[in-house]
């Protein structure tokens, strides 16, 4: 029934499982395994730029004028007539309002007829003084009488004199019942109508004047040591932001205000066809103290064991190095020892990284030039080396 198998033939066959999975791993050991390839990061980069210390913040305001004049008529009366609307244009000498002159009329008549009557007793005093001297140099009458009659015509001269001043003065009433711009402008607001009866000197008509404009702003008290550094000054339009518009400080209140406890602060700009009374406006103000400093992205930071450090790119790969920030700007921050201008840091993946690791820079950033920041200006280096 069972073949016969010799001894050499069934052990050959009874080792063959057991050698074929021993030469497969005797095969699979004398395999060489492929070396490991060297982790190389990605990372962008930014080269420094040397410079001195600033801030440069931002305020909110509007442009207003920097005259805004409350017109009122020199006289009372009832407003009888309104020529002008909000918002329009007005040149010096223009009708804005009237009043109803019947009144003023009246009385400059009056003045009129009192001032000839004063003129004619003059007159008849005046022939009467020279009727006297005759007489006088005819011996028919005394030297007091010719001074009587002198004091009377004197009398009378004076009575006319006044009569006139009395009437030039009521014809100048009669002429402020026309309330007229006294410089070129726009009218900004209307405090009377027609049919309401003004006092002498009550507002009735606000005029701006658009030869000279100004931002105001206000300013926390913990920002004000900034004014007294100012290096520059500029003013944006939300209209139009990528204009900038010099400006000047020309004014800083020395009281701050009761609900916002801001001190406000007025920028005076130059006269441009293009900025309107009530546009919103962003005053720009950069200040420095002389120190030097490096600015960088806030991203180029890294926190390590407490300290503050940036990773600079060398021959290919990073190192750490602990850095001092002297401030901020907008989304940078100031270094001021610890990296030198001409250094590459790097801005992007900087939580990835370990000392001595290799990099590869993906964006080289264009290098931050001290004329083209606004924080930053003049040559040299930081101080601090590596």
């Amino acid at each position: 029934m069972f073949a016969r198998f010799s001894a050499p033939r069934l052990r050959a066959a009874l080792a063959a499982p057991v050698l074929v999975p021993l030469v497969a791993a005797l095969l699979a050991a004398c395999d060489k395994p492929e070396p490991r390839q060297e982790d190389v990061r990605p990372v962008r980069v930014v080269a420094l730029a040397a410079g001195s210390v600033g801030e440069r913040l931002e305020f909110s305001g509007d442009v207003r004028p920097r005259y805004e004049s409350r017109l009122g008529f020199r006289v009372g009366g009832k407003i009888v007539e309104r020529k002008v609307d909000v918002g329009a244009a007005v040149k010096r000498g223009n009708v804005l309002m009237r009043l109803d002159p019947q009144d003023l009329r009246l009385a400059e008549s009056q003045a009129r007829a009192a001032l000839r009557a004063a003129e004619t007793e003059r007159d008849l005093a005046q022939a009467d003084y020279k009727r006297h001297q005759n007489l006088r140099a005819q011996n028919f009458v005394s030297q007091a009488v010719l001074d009587a009659k002198q004091s009377t015509l004197k009398a009378a001269q004076a009575n006319v004199d006044a009569a006139r001043a009395a009437f030039r003065g009521q014809s100048n009433q009669a002429g402020y019942a026309s309330l007229s711009a006294d410089a070129d402008g726009v009218v900004t607001g209307i405090d009377a109508e027609v049919g309401q009866v003004v006092a002498p000197g009550s507002p009735v008509v606000r005029v701006a004047r658009t030869d000279e404009k100004e931002v105001v702003i206000g300013i926390p008290e913990d920002k004000l040591e900034l004014l007294r550094n100012t290096v520059d000054v500029s003013v944006r339009l939300w209209a139009n932001q990528q204009q900038s518009i010099p400006g000047k400080i020309r004014e800083v209140s020395p009281v701050a205000d009761p609900a916002t406890r801001t001190y406000t602060v007025k920028v005076s700009i130059p006269a441009q066809p293009e900025v309107r009374l009530g546009m919103t406006a962003i005053v720009q103000i950069a200040g420095g103290n002389g120190a030097t400093a490096l600015r960088v992205p806030l991203s180029a930071l890294v926190q390590d064991k407490g300290r503050t450090s940036v990773w600079l790119v060398e021959k290919g790969a990073v190192r750490m190095v602990p850095v001092q920030v002297a401030g901020q700007v907008d989304n940078d921050v100031l270094l001021a020892g610890g990296v030198q201008a001409g250094q590459q840091v790097v801005t992007a993946g900087v939580h990835q990284l370990k000392n001595g690791q290799k990099v590869r820079i993906l964006t080289a950033d264009v290098s931050r030039r001290a004329d083209t920041e606004a924080a930053v200006s003049g040559p040299g280096a930081a101080g601090g080396g590596k």
